[in-house]
């Protein structure tokens, strides 16, 4: 991207690539995922997004080709995914030794590469904000999506009650036949009570928020006290174009959720909110959780739509319009 501001920025050039640094290793990257805070990078809507010229992506999945001198836990041919600060749309990258981690075994390149950032999004809303415990209800939006997906995953392993929702009616059957969701909403005029009833006077413990407006306050009013909503998206800035489209983005802005801070006392609420990229700046931690992540053994990353690398126009438009069950991946 020579700089943000329009998706059709982003051009494909060819530059030379030195050897890692010392404390680095050079994976050759053979699947990338696609995540909604490279659209919002790209578009220049993403607080995080680098100044000037830059290279889109989180995550990515390969095999190492070089090692720094001082790494000694990699290897020449070893399979990793790995995260980044950007920088993931590549065929080779330089990364720091901590920032990959094995490919589990029987894993691919395109599951590898949907895991990470997704799956850490996940683990530490639910675990770390959100407090997960055993046998509660919770609420997960966008729950076709990577995260969505991953998070009921992990909800499971807490034995918890989880209600699934969507945008789109054919994701609902996909939810049923595929992933152990205990009910799933379509988000619709009725949606508060659709998940009122969903509920069945279950107290609604925690919410994985990641659509916006409306939606959130409908959740905000049936979360019961001592409940927590965790802010980590807000699809409804979202736009299908190149460009933001701003009068609408301001006029969303204007109508935002506004919950009062005075109130959170009486109301006995927690609205919480992140910015994953904080991780990347936190190894240790990051790593901490890694460990409690892999730890629960969950399933790869359903994988439902797989393009080329020269095909990333296409893929990244798909994955704007919300159309998308599971990871979005790019092949190199």
């Amino acid at each position: 991207m020579p700089k943000a501001g329009s998706i059709q920025n982003l051009k494909l050039v060819r530059e030379e690539l030195g050897p890692p640094a010392v404390d680095e290793v050079c994976v050759q990257v053979e699947a990338i995922g696609l995540n909604f805070a490279d659209i919002f990078a790209m578009q220049g809507l993403y607080s995080a997004t680098p100044q000037g010229s830059f290279i889109p992506g989180l995550e990515f999945a390969g095999v190492i080709t070089a090692v720094g001198a001082h790494v000694q836990e990699w290897k020449v041919g070893d399979r990793v995914m790995g995260a980044t600060k950007f920088g993931g749309y590549v065929s080779h990258i330089n990364s720091h030794h901590r920032y990959v981690i094995g490919l589990p075994e029987g894993w691919s390149f395109e599951e590898g590469a949907g895991f990470l950032v997704q799956g850490l999004t996940a683990y530490y809303a639910l675990t770390e904000l959100g407090n997960l415990k055993k046998g509660m209800t919770v609420l997960i939006h966008s729950a076709a999506g990577g995260v969505g997906i991953l998070a009921n995953r992990i909800c499971k392993k807490y034995d918890a009650y989880t209600i699934g929702t969507v945008g789109q009616a054919g994701k609902v059957d996909f939810l049923r036949q595929e992933e152990a969701y205990d009910d799933v909403i379509l988000r619709d005029d009725d949606f508060y009570e659709k998940l009122v009833s969903a509920l069945n006077d279950r107290p609604l413990n925690l919410i994985m928020e990641c659509i916006g407006g409306k939606v959130l306050m409908q959740g905000w009013k049936a979360m019961a006290p001592m409940g927590r909503m965790v802010v980590y998206g807000n699809a409804s800035f979202t736009t299908h174009g190149s460009r933001p489209n701003y009068p609408r983005l301001y006029w969303r802005f204007l109508r935002r959720p506004q919950i009062d801070p005075l109130r959170l006392p009486t109301q006995n609420k927690s609205l919480m909110g992140f910015n994953l990229i904080y991780l990347y700046e936190q190894t240790d931690l990051m790593h901490e959780l890694l460990n409690g992540l892999q730890a629960l053994q969950l399933r790869p990353q359903y994988v439902g739509h797989v393009f080329s690398f020269n095909q990333m126009y296409e893929a990244i438009h798909l994955f704007q319009q919300g159309k998308t069950v599971g990871k979005v991946v790019v092949k190199i």
